[in-house]
């Protein structure tokens, strides 16, 4: 198998994560995605994805998958054996609401903030974001505060169980953990109220896969 991607960075950090949950570092091996270079929008890259986005997980029959939740539970049901997206219809059910939480209410305003309220990743991308109209900056930092907003959200979650979708670390968690990643990047600080969240953000650093990802 393969994964363009590019270190570092959050959606990439995600499956290199759910890659060392599942002992699977060794069986892939990574092709450098530039991003700030715009790599991702050319006409080779948008052959492998035409939404040119990383990371993309090439199959050893060619097949690409691309986005984190598709490519994660592929991975996770490699060895019959899932552990990160649920095993009994609940726990799938349960996980899969929280996943989608995680990246609505908190990874994809992060990142709408970061793209149109800030600098981003430089000159070579301002081609491919969305022409510019009034307001924008306006409404990147109305996605800043429903990011904040997120934080209070999964604080209360992580309040009354351990992790984002009950008792076991799951996908949710990582897609929660790669948000706040990128929310430090773009200067949205945690919340000083949310202590919870706080308390498993330091938890989940912890974790062998997070302090050594693929």
């Amino acid at each position: 198998m393969k994964v363009f991607d590019i270190p570092g960075f959050p959606n990439p950090l995600r499956i290199r994560i759910v890659l060392a949950e599942k002992g699977l570092a060794s069986s892939v091996e990574f092709i450098k995605v530039d991003l700030p270079a715009a790599e991702h929008k050319q006409p080779a890259f948008l052959e492998i994805n035409p939404l040119g986005t990383v990371p993309v997980l090439q199959l050893d029959d060619g097949t690409y998958l691309s986005e984190c939740t598709a490519i994660t539970e592929y991975l996770d049901h490699l060895d019959g054996n899932p552990v990160l997206t649920g095993k009994t219809a609940k726990e799938r059910g349960v996980i899969h609401m929280m996943q989608k939480r995680a990246e609505s209410e908190l990874s994809d305003p992060v990142g709408f903030y970061f793209h149109h309220a800030t600098p981003g990743l430089g000159a070579a991308l301002q081609p491919y974001k969305s022409p510019d109209w009034e307001g924008r900056v306006e409404w990147g930092n109305r996605q800043r505060d429903k990011a904040l907003a997120g934080m209070q959200y999964f604080d209360q979650v992580l309040r009354t169980q351990p992790y984002i979708a009950g008792e076991q670390f799951s996908m949710a968690d990582i897609t929660v953990f790669a948000g706040l990643i990128f929310a430090g990047f773009a200067s949205i600080q945690i919340p000083e109220n949310c202590t919870a969240l706080a308390a498993w953000q330091a938890k989940v650093q912890e974790r062998p896969s997070v302090k050594n990802p693929a």
